[in-house]
C-alpha cells in the first residue's frame, strides 16, 4: 500500500464484511444481556458471558485471515479473554501490533425510547440500536476485518494480537492476571490500537490522548438506629441526608461543581490546553449541544474550551445510586435512619487512584458532624492515561487515513472516560505508541438509554486502522 492509496483501496472490501456479517453477528450480541461482573454477580451461572464470549470467538474463527489462531483463555474464577494472534506477512522484526476490546456490558438502565431497550436490537436507518455493540462489541469485528482487508490486498503488517477481555466495565479487574499469564505470548508491542473510545463528531477519526482515572464506592451516614416519625424527631435528630449533603460539601462545592480540595486537580499540559482549544474551534457549541438537556437548562461553563478541559483533566463528582429512600410513593412522614450515595469522582489522568482513594475516604470520614456514623466503603480505584508523544509515523498515518476515509483531518482530545486498560499498558510498555479511537459520538449514549453504533462510522474506522497497521508495517 503506498501512501498516495491508501484506505479507499479497501473500504469495498470492508463495507462488505460490515454490511453481510458485522452487522447480523451484533445484532446477535446485542440480544445477550451479558453484564459485567459488577453488575451481574452471577455471571457464571446466567451463562450469558459465555455466550457472547463464543459468539464472538466463533465469528472470528470463520475469516479469511492466514495463520489466524483463536482461543479462549481461562483463569480460575476470573471472567474469559479471547485471545487471537495473526503472525506477521513481512519481515518487521520483533514488532507485535496489540489490538484491544471488550467484550461485557453495562446495565439496562431506564428510559428507553418506545421500540427500542437494552437487549432488543433495532436498525433506524445506519443505526444499530442497543447495549453494548458500540461500548465495546463492535471491537472484535472491526479489528480482524481490518487485518483480513489488508491480507486479501497483499499488503504487509507486522505480527498481530487480539485481546478481547470480559471485565472492562468492572474496571478491568480480571486483566492484569491475565496480561502476566500472556505476557510472553503477547511480546512487547510497539503500536497498541484500542477502539473503544470516543470521537467528537461523525465527520472525521478522533484520537484519544489521555483518559480519566476514577475512583469511587459507597458514602453511608446513619444517626438513629430505626425510623422514627418526623414530626417527633425533626429538630432533635440531625438529618441524615443534612450530614450527607455537608460531607459532600467538603469534596465538591454545590454551587459550581467545582471539586475543592487541591489534592485532586493536576497542572493541565500545555499541549492538551491547545489541543482543547482546537477541538472547540471544530466541534463549537456541539461540545454541549450534543447532550438530551431539558428547555433552559445551560452547561457549567460559556466556553467550549473550558467545558472540554472540564471533561478530560478536571475531577468531577457524579452520584449514580442511592439506597435508604423510598419511593416518592411509599414515602411517609419518617426521619429516616440512614443516607447512602455511591459516589463515582473522575479523576485526572496523571493523579494516582490510590492516593486519591485513600485521600477521598480521608475527607469524608473525619471529623463527623454531629457525631453521626459516617463510612466511605471504597469499590474502585482506576488508573487514567496519558498518551506519549505521538511519533511523526503515526501522527501523518491517522491523518492521511482519515482524510481518506471520513474526508477530514484527524484530531486529538482527551477523553472523560477511564479504559484502566491503557494505563496498564503505558506502564508495561512505555515504547509503545497509542491509537485509541472509538465510535461513541454525539448522542450515542454508552452506558445510558438509546446507546447505538453509528454503522457508517464503524466501516470508516475499520479501513483507518488497516492504514495505521499497514504504516505501521512500513515505517523508518
Amino acid at each position: 500500500m503506498s501512501t498516495t492509496t491508501p484506505v479507499l483501496d479497501l473500504s469495498r472490501r470492508i463495507d462488505g464484511v460490515w454490511n453481510e456479517s458485522i452487522v447480523p453477528a451484533l445484532v446477535d450480541y446485542i440480544r445477550i444481556p451479558n453484564q459485567s461482573p459488577a453488575f451481574d454477580p452471577r455471571w457464571r451461572e446466567h451463562g450469558h458471558m459465555e455466550r457472547a464470549t463464543n459468539l464472538i470467538a466463533d465469528w472470528c474463527r470463520t475469516r479469511a485471515i492466514e495463520g489466524l489462531t483463536v482461543e479462549i483463555v481461562r483463569l480460575e474464577g476470573r471472567t474469559p479473554v479471547i485471545w487471537m494472534e495473526i503472525p506477521a506477512t513481512a519481515d518487521t522484526g520483533a514488532d507485535t501490533v496489540l489490538l484491544y476490546g471488550h467484550l461485557d456490558k453495562q446495565p439496562e438502565f431506564s428510559g428507553w425510547e418506545e421500540g427500542l431497550g437494552p437487549w432488543t436490537p433495532v436498525m433506524r436507518g445506519e443505526r444499530l440500536y442497543g447495549r453494548g455493540g458500540a461500548d465495546d462489541g463492535y471491537a472484535a469485528f472491526a479489528s480482524l476485518t481490518a487485518i483480513e482487508a489488508l491480507q486479501a490486498a497483499g499488503v504487509p503488517h507486522a505480527r498481530c494480537v487480539v485481546l478481547v477481555e470480559a471485565c472492562e466495565e468492572s474496571g478491568s479487574v480480571d486483566l492484569p492476571a491475565y496480561i502476566e499469564a500472556l505476557s510472553a505470548r503477547i511480546g512487547t508491542p510497539s503500536l497498541v490500537v484500542c477502539l473503544d473510545s470516543g470521537c467528537g463528531d461523525w465527520q472525521r477519526m478522533w484520537s484519544t490522548t489521555s483518559l480519566r482515572g476514577l475512583v469511587g464506592g459507597n458514602l453511608v451516614v446513619e444517626t438513629i438506629k430505626e425510623g422514627v416519625h418526623s414530626g417527633d424527631a425533626s429538630g432533635i435528630v440531625p438529618s441524615s441526608f443534612r450530614v450527607l449533603r455537608r460531607v459532600l460539601s467538603r469534596l465538591e462545592d454545590e454551587e459550581t461543581g467545582r471539586i475543592e480540595d487541591p489534592f485532586f486537580h493536576v497542572d493541565i499540559p500545555a499541549q492538551r490546553v491547545e489541543q482543547a482549544r482546537l477541538c472547540a474551534t471544530v466541534l463549537g457549541d456541539a461540545v454541549w449541544s450534543k447532550f438530551p438537556w431539558h428547555a433552559g437548562c445551560k452547561p457549567m461553563a460559556d466556553d467550549p474550551t473550558e467545558l472540554l478541559l472540564n471533561r478530560t483533566w478536571r475531577p468531577a463528582l457524579s452520584i449514580t445510586g442511592a439506597r435508604g429512600f423510598p419511593d416518592l410513593d411509599a414515602a411517609g412522614n419518617t426521619l429516616r435512619p440512614m443516607s447512602a450515595v455511591k459516589i463515582s469522582l473522575r479523576i485526572p489522568p496523571t493523579l494516582d487512584p490510590k492516593a486519591a482513594l485513600a485521600r477521598l475516604k480521608e475527607l469524608l470520614e473525619r471529623d463527623p458532624p454531629h457525631g453521626a456514623r459516617v463510612r466511605f466503603e471504597g469499590e474502585k480505584a482506576s488508573t487514567g492515561w496519558h498518551a506519549p508523544e505521538l511519533a511523526p509515523w503515526l501522527e501523518q498515518s491517522q491523518d492521511r487515513a482519515s482524510r481518506a476515509a471520513f474526508g477530514h483531518a484527524a484530531v486529538c482530545m482527551g477523553e472523560g472516560g477511564s479504559i484502566p486498560f491503557m494505563g496498564m499498558l503505558g506502564r508495561r510498555y512505555p515504547g509503545a505508541q497509542f491509537l485509541i479511537t472509538g465510535v461513541l459520538g454525539p448522542h450515542s449514549n454508552a452506558h445510558g438509554p438509546n446507546e447505538f453504533l453509528d454503522v457508517p462510522t464503524g466501516r470508516k474506522l475499520t479501513a483507518c486502522v488497516a492504514q495505521v497497521v499497514a504504516d505501521h508495517a512500513r515505517r523508518a
